[in-house]
């Protein structure tokens, strides 16, 4: 074997959670079948069926070692372990009918077995040079510079984390301009993965406004081109299944959010996805416990931005007890508490963003209200018009949006008050009442939208997440 692609089958041989990066920029032979393909199969695991080529195109690539070749499933003294999501759970696998094993975990992604292989293409591809890419021609707070700089220097730097720890409305995206702007001039590969669909869609037009001359592709399980072959990946995190030490610049949106934080397969692929040289930048308003242990114990550098980027602070929750709540939605009806609420609104100028446990509570509380607010509207996680119907709120086309947890975080509407229903409901974690707060007040034209949880008993989630964000505001006071 070729001596410059000795490293693939030494590490394949040992290590198991990595695919290996070429250590050399290789230049592919003069064949317009490899300049065509290089751009999309760079940095990819694919299976054979989603390589876009011909039985005898793959077995010419195949015999020119320009494909490393991965068992897709093996199995081990301990049992099975998928090398596409990482997964050693037992119960996790199953049988087909022929005998062979495949992983459930990923299945989403399209069937993987022990028959299969995975296969990564072993050339790099040179990214364009982009100088002066950002044209984005805002300024930044002291505090947003600060943050700012930190990611610019990780990113030039490379092989380092840092997490930005910073509130709701505090301008995350803006923070990442400088560096982004970096790595596009130093002619990196970048991703910016989230694991919300919602906010991949929001943040597509607001990054090609930003590098109009950057190559951009957003993709998630609705998206129409898939091919993840731009220089600019925005994804949710899912879709990193398909890469392997792709990324100079690797962004995690949210890394406290679900199903990020509970699937063990989000963080490993997105580990794999970067380079073993790149910069993994890691955002969050709300950080788990483990990242806070990291941070204490100096193992993970942070920076922190406690205030939002109009200086005015985060609005405080309100406490109101509807005790018969759960009661009279089963009569359809919403609790008198919460239609006083309603009718004695001191600014009704603002849209109402809604936050109900569950869809079937989504459902009837828009029912119910539709009498009072007849341009409303409900979405759900398996709405299939709930990209449409975001806009169109978006574009206040709607009075009043009713949501379950999937607008927690990532959406940005500029005048709301926000109501949460029956807040004590298990759905409604520390984290999530914290992002949900956080939807109000976050343009400096109306920073000061209610926030109100309606409750059938306070909860240790609804104390502590008001004291967080009192403890914020106090420290952004501070800036």
């Amino acid at each position: 074997m070729n001596k410059k692609f000795s490293c693939f089958q030494e590490l394949f041989s040992y290590d198991y959670s990595w695919i290996p990066s070429t250590l050399e920029k290789a230049t592919p032979p003069p064949d317009p079948l490899h300049d065509h393909l290089s751009a999309f199969m760079t940095g990819k695991l694919l299976l054979r069926n989603e390589i876009p080529l011909d039985d005898e195109s793959f077995q010419q690539m195949e015999s020119s070692d320009l494909l490393a070749t991965i068992p897709a499933i093996e199995k081990h003294p301990w049992g099975y372990k998928c090398r596409r999501c990482g997964n050693r759970k037992g119960h996790l696998f199953a049988s087909l009918p022929d005998g062979a094993v495949y992983c459930r975990n990923c299945i989403m992604m399209g069937r993987i077995s022990e028959k299969e292989h995975l296969y990564a293409y072993r050339l790099d591809v040179q990214w364009p040079k982009h100088i002066g890419a950002c044209q984005w021609n805002g300024v930044l707070t002291t505090a947003q510079q600060h943050a700012s700089n930190q990611i610019l220097s990780a990113i030039d730097k490379g092989s380092l984390r840092l997490l930005v720890w910073a509130v709701c409305g505090a301008g995350k995206t803006e923070m990442l301009f400088p560096g982004l702007n970096l790595a596009f001039a130093q002619g990196k590969r970048v991703c910016l993965a989230t694991p919300r669909a919602d906010v991949v869609q929001e943040l597509l037009p607001r990054f090609r406004s930003a590098f109009p001359h950057v190559e951009i592709q957003a993709l998630h399980g609705a998206s129409n081109d898939k091919s993840g072959s731009a220089q600019f990946i925005i994804a949710t995190t899912h879709q990193l299944l398909r890469f392997g030490r792709a990324f100079d610049v690797m962004v995690i949106d949210e890394i406290d959010a679900f199903p990020f934080h509970k699937d063990k397969s989000l963080p490993y692929a997105a580990d794999r996805a970067a380079r073993k040289t790149a910069a993994l930048i890691y955002l969050t308003a709300t950080p788990r416990p483990k990242h806070e242990r990291e941070i204490a114990r100096k193992r993970l550098p942070v920076v922190f931005v406690p205030r939002r980027f109009h200086g005015h602070p985060l609005p405080v929750p309100q406490f109101i007890t509807a005790f018969d709540f759960r009661k009279t939605l089963k009569h359809r009806e919403l609790s008198p508490k919460i239609l006083h609420w309603l009718r004695k609104r001191v600014k009704a100028d603002r849209q109402l963003l809604i936050f109900v446990p569950t869809i079937e509570d989504a459902v009837i509380v828009t029912e119910i209200l539709a009498d009072s607010i007849p341009s409303i509207t409900s979405v759900h996680a398996s709405d299939p018009e709930r990209s449409q119907k975001i806009q169109f709120f978006r574009n206040k086309s709607y009075e009043a949006l009713v949501t379950t947890t999937i607008l927690e975080r990532g959406v940005t509407f500029p005048s709301v008050d926000v109501l949460v229903f029956d807040s004590g409901h298990q759905v409604f974690d520390q984290a999530a009442l914290i992002q949900i707060a956080g939807r109000a007040g976050r343009s400096p034209d109306d920073p000061d939208g209610e926030v109100i949880f309606f409750h059938q008993g306070k909860t240790e989630a609804m104390v502590k997440a008001v004291e967080t964000i009192r403890k914020m505001n106090k420290l952004g006071r501070r800036v």
